[in-house]
């Protein structure tokens, strides 16, 4: 399998969880986002929409990461990142969307570039707009975990709940987003971040990591 992602990318971010809690070997393809490189043409010939991150596998490509986590937990069910029952799995999928769709979409690098572009925002606009909408995701999740997590974001074992809470926990502290209001957050955070697979897969750690900046 080859990943084609970026360092810093979040939804990246995730789908190297996964697949590290899987087990599986994968080579990384970089697209630096800030170079634009995931709209070079021999990129946009692989994936039209030129987002990373995009999943190599089994002579397709696999675009949208939660499609790719899906796709990932179908094909390799263990050990599973999905709970056994109907209900569970809804409530893991419920917090995995609170980040896919209520904050990761309007916080990414694109949109945080049109703000700056077409509205004018400062770099002080930027970060209140980006702590607004992790905040709000934040105080959703802050519950959900206190009532369905026993160690983990969901019961007391990695979930999709943590793969894609992990990384935003991850932004959130790179623009310095107050976390002291989610201890029950920080602290499914934490037991995640503890694991081996979770911590090789963090940003800092990739091939293509950029410290400097």
């Amino acid at each position: 399998m080859i990943l084609h992602g970026y360092w810093r990318s979040t939804a990246s971010y995730r789908v190297r969880i996964a697949l590290n809690l899987k087990g599986l070997s994968y080579e990384q393809v970089t697209h630096d986002l800030r170079r634009g490189a995931q709209r070079d043409p021999a990129f946009l010939k692989l994936n039209a929409q030129g987002l990373v991150p995009a999943l190599a596998a089994d002579d397709q490509l696999i675009t949208q990461s939660p499609a790719i986590l899906e796709w990932l937990e179908e094909r390799n069910p263990e050990p599973a990142l999905l709970p056994a029952g109907s209900s569970d799995r809804a409530v893991v999928r419920t917090m995995a969307a609170v980040v896919a769709c209520d904050i990761h979409p309007i916080n990414n690098l694109r949109v945080l570039n049109a703000l700056r572009s077409e509205l004018g925002a400062d770099n002080a606009a930027i970060t209140r707009w980006i702590a607004r909408w992790i905040a709000e995701g934040f105080e959703a999740l802050e519950l959900m975990v206190l009532q369905s997590g026993r160690g983990f974001a969901f019961g007391d074992r990695p979930t999709l709940a943590d793969c894609y809470i992990v990384p935003q926990m991850y932004s959130a502290e790179r623009f310095g987003v107050p976390t002291i209001a989610y201890p029950s957050l920080m602290a499914a955070v934490e037991r995640a971040r503890a694991l081996p697979a979770v911590a090789a897969a963090h940003p800092d750690l990739q091939p293509d990591a950029d410290l400097t900046i």
